[in-house]
């Protein structure tokens, strides 16, 4: 987990510094906020403790695949330390690998399971993590192993769902782009050249050929110039996003950009249920699940609104209230937490929610796949057929006239 110094002002208005763990800048800011302190600066540094080494990310997958193989020879009363080993050995991420290597002689030097995880935060998430530490406390391991090898199934098979949706409409989308700017580039100037030798000139020909013919030249001539004006937004918008008040910005428009947008929020509530439910069932205090949660939800808005609904709930309010107030929770999902909440349930009622927009997701992703298709194929014959068009006009000016010519002669 990252660390950050810190500088804040306490009651008396004096600046106090200190150093803390948190999953990001936003969350600790609202865990100062809730005491009624106000951080003037916030600084990421490295942790001294924890020595983390950094084996980059590891796929899903290979994590879901692990947690299963780990919890069923836990259970089988095999030692943590042979564990480690016999996956380490059997993996074929050469990442993970590298990884149960270094987490497995932290825990034959006596550190815990959780801590040697922690050392990794690229491949260990605080969700991971939490759920290893609850049943680690709980001595229910391999029961936390398996809840979470089954949270990671579900979030794998919603982004390969998401994936395969959009897969088919970016390849035609690519090569869209590919069949016109071939066109536009190359076909174009061949034709121009044509009528040229024909003696037409520029001012003479048709409007939508004179706006081809220049769209071609600009391609043509000042290509490099578009190619690092992309470049330039790119590089520009990974600034902004990096920011604290980019990345809310860009948040926002996520949610409320059409139809993709409903798209997003559906993806993001299905993290959120499916997250808290699998941390309540495994024994995480409701007020560190929440803040578990508001890291992993995907959006800054509602993790925003996840910490402020764990600052009320702290001070004694039910948790769909606060959750109604934000207006990003639908009255369904607010009632159903209220129900569970109120029965005992509440872990179950959120992987009800869980399922429900599983659902929702892949219903969306349908009718969105097949608005898309034919939309695009249009588009595509739109465009070709103005390039068509925009290069026969002189022509058959040119046979029109001929054909007067004739007639009078």
């Amino acid at each position: 987990m990252p660390v950050f110094s810190y500088t804040f002002r306490d009651a008396t208005g004096g600046l106090q510094k200190g150093t803390a763990d948190a999953e990001s800048e936003d969350i600790l800011r609202k865990r100062f906020d809730e005491q009624g302190f106000v951080i003037t600066e916030v600084t990421m540094i490295k942790s001294k403790s924890a020595k983390q080494k950094n084996y980059g990310k590891v796929k899903l997958g290979h994590l879901s695949v692990f947690c299963r193989q780990f919890s069923t020879m836990v259970d089988a009363g095999v030692s943590l330390v042979r564990c480690l080993d016999v996956l380490g050995r059997q993996t074929q991420d050469p990442k993970l690998k590298k990884i149960l290597a270094d987490i497995g002689e932290r825990v034959e030097g006596g550190e815990s399971l959780s801590r040697a995880m922690q050392r990794h935060p690229r491949c260990f998430n605080n969700l991971f993590i939490g759920l290893i530490k609850a049943g680690e406390v709980g001595g229910v391991l391999e029961e936390s192993l398996q809840r979470l090898s089954t949270f990671l199934e579900k979030d794998v098979e919603l982004r390969r769902k998401v994936k395969s949706a959009m897969t088919y409409p970016i390849l035609v989308a690519i090569m869209s782009v590919g069949i016109v700017t071939f066109l536009v580039a190359w076909f174009v100037p061949q034709w121009s050249a044509i009528l040229t030798d024909l003696g037409l000139k520029a001012d003479d020909l048709p409007a939508p050929t004179k706006l081809l013919i220049d769209i071609s030249n600009v391609i043509q001539y000042r290509g490099w110039m578009i190619l690092v004006g992309i470049v330039a937004i790119v590089v520009a918008n990974k600034i902004f996003t990096s920011t604290r008040f980019g990345r809310r910005v860009m948040d926002r428009v996520k949610l409320k950009i059409p139809v993709f947008g409903k798209l997003h929020h559906k993806v993001c509530m299905t993290r959120f249920s499916r997250t808290m439910g699998t941390l309540l069932t495994s024994g995480v205090p409701i007020l560190q699940a929440m803040e578990t949660v508001a890291g992993t939800v995907g959006n800054s808005i509602m993790a925003d609104a996840l910490m402020e609904a764990r600052a009320r709930i702290r001070e004694g309010d039910r948790i769909g209230d606060p959750l109604e107030a934000s207006k990003l929770f639908p009255p369904m999902v607010v009632h159903m937490i209220g129900v569970g909440e109120e029965s005992g349930s509440l872990d179950f009622m959120l992987q009800k929610i869980a399922d429900f927009y599983d659902a929702e997701v892949e219903a969306t992703l349908a009718s969105l796949t097949a608005a898309i298709e034919p939309i695009m194929i249009v588009s595509l014959g739109f465009v070709v057929g103005f390039i068509v068009v925009a290069m026969f006009l002189p022509l058959v000016d040119v046979i029109s006239k001929l054909s007067g010519g004739d007639s009078d002669e």
